[in-house]
């Protein structure tokens, strides 16, 4: 099947309240419209020089996340584009977009990412530092904490994931109920295209697919 027909037999099994975002890394700008067009309305990119090519031809047909590892030397031209930024993991990175925000008058959502299985190779906070960091973000004027994100370990058995997205929702819960001053717990980012159906089980309002969208990943 086609990207087309793909998007289409996603947004038929995946819940209305679940945002679908579709995760472009290493896609063409082309690849990107095409899923847009065939009713993609957020687009998920790793690297802010791949989403300014795809933004030149989509613009605002779609909404923009960023949700890769972002540097702080890319926070100034990151900030033009995106409209959510899914990988927040400390005050410094929260700091610089806050400030680069404040440069353009906007206010960026953000999502605080958590490594839920603590592992060394993967971004994001422990979960005992969560709220640490979200009370540290949350007087920042030009941020607004919208929720959290996991990646999840790698597993060839999806189902292992489970625990780890079940531990994020109780976290996640537990954040919503401290109902700290600007922070809205809304959102919930976890699960990819091999885990999305068992993250939506768990608890995910958001989840980020590729490859099921795309097709295999093409590396240069």
């Amino acid at each position: 099947m086609g990207i087309r027909e793909n998007v289409k037999c996603l947004l038929r099994e995946i819940p209305e309240d679940v945002i679908l975002v579709a995760a472009a890394k290493t896609r063409t700008p082309q690849e990107v419209l095409e899923a847009v067009e065939a009713g993609i309305k957020v687009i998920g990119e790793n690297y802010v020089q791949e989403a300014e090519r795809a933004f030149e031809l989509v613009g605002k047909k779609a909404e923009w996340h960023f949700i890769g590892h972002l540097q702080r030397n890319k926070v100034k031209r990151a900030v033009r584009i995106f409209d959510m930024i899914q990988t927040v993991d400390s005050f410094d990175i929260a700091r610089e977009i806050d400030k680069r925000c404040a440069q353009i008058g906007k206010v960026m959502s953000v999502l605080c990412e958590v490594n839920i299985a603590d592992e060394r190779t993967k971004w994001g906070v422990k979960a005992e530092e969560v709220e640490e960091l979200v009370r540290s973000i949350s007087p920042l004027r030009y941020i607004k904490v919208m929720g959290l994100m996991t990646m999840g370990p790698y597993s060839e058995d999806p189902e292992r994931l489970r625990p780890y997205f079940k531990k994020m929702r109780e976290i996640f819960e537990k954040m919503k109920k401290m109902d700290i001053p600007n922070v809205e717990m809304r959102y919930l980012s976890m699960g990819m295209s091999d885990s999305y159906y068992i993250a939506i089980e768990e608890g995910a309002n958001i989840v980020r697919i590729g490859t099921k969208i795309f097709g295999p990943r093409r590396y240069k």
